[in-house]
C-alpha cells in the first residue's frame, strides 16, 4: 500500500496529465540523453549529479516537460513550490526549499526560463536542448526522438526510480532506437551518455529488478572471427504502462 505522500504524489501527477492532455509518449531530444563527438557531458547526465539535488532538478524537469505541451512550451501558471514538492512526494518540510532551489539551477543552467510575476509563482518556458540552444521545440517534429509513456508520470514510475536509473532508461531507450530485439552498446555510444560505470552497473541492476530491463549476452564478431560475448540490452517499453 503506497504511502500518504505517495498516493497524494499519483493524484497530483494525474492531474497535471489531464490538464496537460498527454495521449502519446511524451518526446525528448537525442541532444538531451546523449551528447555529440568530443562535447560535454549531455544535459541528461548534468542533471543527475549532485546526489539529492539531482533527484529533484531531474524530475521536476521531466514533469515540466510533460506539462508544457503548448507552444511556447511554457507553464504560464505552475504548481506552487508546496504542491511541486507533494507532486514529487518530498517531504512537507524541506522539499518547497529544495524546489525553489532546483527550480533556479535549472534557470541558470539553461534548462528553462523563469519568468517573474508579481506575488506570483514565476512561470516557467522550456528551452531547447540542440546546440545553441534557442526556442524550444517539440522533440518529435525533429525526427527521431525518446519517448517516455504518459504513465512513467501517472503510474509512479517518475517516483518509484532512482535518478541514475531514469538516466539510464532514457539511455537505452535512445540506443534501442525503436528496435524489439536486444541492442548491443559499444563503448563510444555509453560513453556519449556521460555515465560512470558504476552508475551503468547500480542503475542497469535497478531497472532489472522491476522487470524494466532484459540483459543477454550476445557474441559479436563474425564466424571466423574470435567471438567475445557482450551485454545486449531491451527495454521492456509495456512494462511503463504498469504500476511498480
Amino acid at each position: 500500500m503506497p504511502n500518504p505522500l505517495t498516493l497524494s504524489a499519483l493524484t497530483l501527477l494525474g492531474k497535471a496529465a489531464d490538464k496537460a492532455a498527454r495521449r502519446t509518449k511524451v518526446p525528448f531530444s537525442p541532444a538531451f540523453v546523449r551528447s555529440a563527438d568530443g562535447q560535454p557531458k549531455p544535459p541528461l547526465a548534468r542533471l543527475v549529479q549532485g546526489g539529492r539535488g539531482g533527484e529533484v532538478r531531474l524530475k521536476l524537469y521531466l514533469c515540466i516537460t510533460m506539462m508544457a505541451t503548448a507552444e511556447p512550451h511554457d507553464i504560464r501558471q505552475p504548481p506552487t513550490p508546496m504542491t511541486w514538492a507533494r507532486m514529487l512526494a518530498l517531504a512537507p518540510e524541506t522539499g518547497p526549499r529544495r524546489v525553489t532551489g532546483n527550480l533556479a539551477w535549472l534557470d541558470r543552467n539553461g534548462f528553462v526560463q523563469l519568468e517573474s510575476r508579481r506575488g506570483n509563482t514565476p512561470a516557467i518556458k522550456l528551452v531547447s536542448m540542440e546546440a545553441g540552444g534557442g526556442a524550444y521545440v517539440r522533440a518529435s517534429l525533429l525526427g527521431r526522438y525518446v519517448g517516455l509513456p504518459v504513465e512513467f508520470w501517472t503510474r509512479g514510475w517518475i517516483l518509484e526510480l532512482s535518478p541514475t536509473a531514469i538516466a539510464l532508461l532514457l539511455a537505452l531507450l535512445e540506443a534501442q532506437g525503436g528496435y524489439t530485439e536486444p541492442r548491443y552498446v559499444t563503448r563510444e555510444r555509453r560513453e556519449s551518455y556521460g555515465l560512470s560505470h558504476n552508475t551503468w552497473t547500480l542503475a542497469r541492476k535497478e531497472l532489472e529488478r522491476h522487470g524494466l530491463l532484459s540483459v543477454r549476452r550476445v557474441p559479436q564478431g563474425s564466424d571466423f572471427d574470435y567471438q567475445r560475448l557482450r551485454n545486449a540490452y531491451r527495454v521492456n517499453e509495456d512494462r511503463l504502462t504498469e504500476a511498480p
